[in-house]
């Protein structure tokens, strides 16, 4: 009763969030004319009865509806990817970055950007950045499978390995660009202001169906948590299941990543957050986790956008608030311990 109650009263919460932030902006717009743009089609509310543009209307379907939906799309896939990522490899410090998915995906844009690849027209920098992303996840494997097996450790220190390489060819490519380099850099801290409603329908699909893979393996994952040997008795294959959920895991992070860039903390802190409230079981900690993520990014987004008097990355804002409050977290289950 008490985890249905935290699940609606996430759920309303950010509803009322995206309300507000749609409200929110440099022309601030009532709630009421925002609720009476919403109500109508967006081919309709995009002219007046004058046959001139409504420009209330362009603004809300156009520009911040994307960007706030992609918004909560994208911390929604971070949250319950950490989720996952936590469950699998069992550390409480996991998350989509940890397996070198953000620097795999950064080095993608970071081509794109230096070299101006432009096969695809808008399509090249979150398609290069998903390959990027992609291509990592298939190394780290590899060489998780040569030191032994998809063990958590062996996984965790592959992606270290992988990671500190493509941190030097970061590097590598920031030295190239030189008075470039403060695109590359803006990219890398993680931005919705270009959100556009195709970007939105792409992690909207890959969420959508990571997170029916995920909940249909929410039991087995549990089991997973207990350790290999219990998971294997109760007729889990550990290996297989891993080997799966990190895959998808990594795809969803991997296509969150291509259309905001990096942004640090969603998944890390979202799952701790969640698991004071609804306990350890994937079964609500994942739906919790979904809706947590999306509220933490919106208000982010919605802070940075509309509140500070200067857009702020929103993956420096996100440190900023995240970091103190997961040292809050950590250090409150350390007290409980001892």
């Amino acid at each position: 009763m008490k985890q249905a109650f935290t699940l609606a009263l996430l759920l309303l919460g950010l509803m009322a969030l995206v309300l507000a932030s749609a409200c929110l902006g440099s022309m601030d717009i009532p709630i009421q004319d925002v609720l009476g743009i919403l109500a109508s089609p967006p081919w309709d509310a995009a002219s007046s009865r004058s046959g001139q543009p409504d420009v209330q209307a362009v603004i809300i379907w156009d520009v911040r509806l994307p960007r706030i939906l992609t918004a909560a799309a994208v911390g929604a896939g971070l949250a319950s990817s950490g989720a996952v990522f936590q469950g699998i490899l069992l550390n409480p410090l996991a998350e989509p970055y940890t397996l070198g998915v953000s620097a795999g995906a950064a080095f993608g844009a970071s081509l794109v950007l230096l070299f101006g690849i432009d096969f695809l027209g808008f399509w090249s920098l979150p398609l290069m950045a998903f390959a990027g992303a992609g291509l990592t996840m298939v190394l780290v494997l590899v060489l998780s499978q040569t030191a032994g097996g998809f063990s958590s450790t062996n996984l965790i220190l592959s992606g270290v390995i992988v990671t500190s390489i493509l941190s030097a060819g970061m590097s590598f490519l920031k030295y190239l660009a030189q008075e470039d380099v403060a695109v590359i850099i803006f990219w890398l801290l993680g931005s919705f202001a270009s959100s556009t409603w195709s970007e939105l329908w792409l992690v909207c699909a890959f969420l959508g169906l990571t997170l029916i893979v995920f909940m249909c393996a929410a039991r087995d994952l549990n089991l997973l948590c207990l350790g290999g040997r219990v998971a294997r008795s109760m007729g889990v294959d550990s290996s297989r299941t891993r080997l799966f959920l990190l895959l998808a895991g990594s795809f969803l992070a991997a296509v969150c990543v291509s259309v905001s860039g990096i942004i640090g903390f969603v998944g890390l802190v979202v799952p701790h957050m969640m698991r004071l409230l609804t306990g350890p079981d994937h079964r609500l900690l994942l739906p919790a986790s979904v809706l947590a993520g999306a509220l933490l990014l919106l208000t982010a987004d919605t802070i940075t956008r509309s509140l500070l008097p200067q857009e702020v990355p929103i993956g420096v804002l996100t440190a900023l608030l995240g970091g103190p409050f997961f040292f809050v977290i950590f250090r409150s289950r350390r007290m409980r311990v001892e």
